[in-house]
């Protein structure tokens, strides 16, 4: 009974919250993910480093995209800027992927700019 009462809140949340609202959620998702390989360093493999990254990696590709499109609405700064943040994003990334010694320092810019995003489009 209660996975079903579930699976309807779930299906309505996916009605009723905005676009907005979701990449939100994603975006505070991948910061979150990020966040905790940052806090278990010690115990996080390389390949929970890998897929925190790739999940983010993948939500930026999918808003430079978004921003790309001619028919997106934003205006031309905004969508340049998203798409400025996503390039570094990518590249900062890459970066990391490619050290043979990573530190977790290096996620920090990756959680603040995803926080900082997630925050400005709540308030949208």
């Amino acid at each position: 009974m209660y996975q079903h009462g579930a699976q309807a809140y779930q299906q309505t949340a996916k009605v009723v919250e905005s676009p907005r609202q979701r990449e939100s959620a994603l975006l505070m998702k991948a910061a979150a993910g990020l966040q905790r390989i940052k806090d278990e360093w010690s115990t996080s493999t390389r390949e929970d480093l890998k897929a925190a990254l790739t999940f983010n990696r993948k939500l930026w590709t999918i808003f430079m995209s978004a921003v790309t499109q001619e028919d997106n609405p934003l205006p031309h700064e905004v969508r340049q800027n998203i798409a400025n943040l996503g390039m570094f994003i990518l590249n900062h990334t890459r970066e990391i992927l490619l050290d043979l010694d990573p530190q977790p320092n290096r996620l920090d810019v990756l959680v603040q700019l995803n926080r900082q995003i997630a925050a400005g489009l709540r308030g949208m």
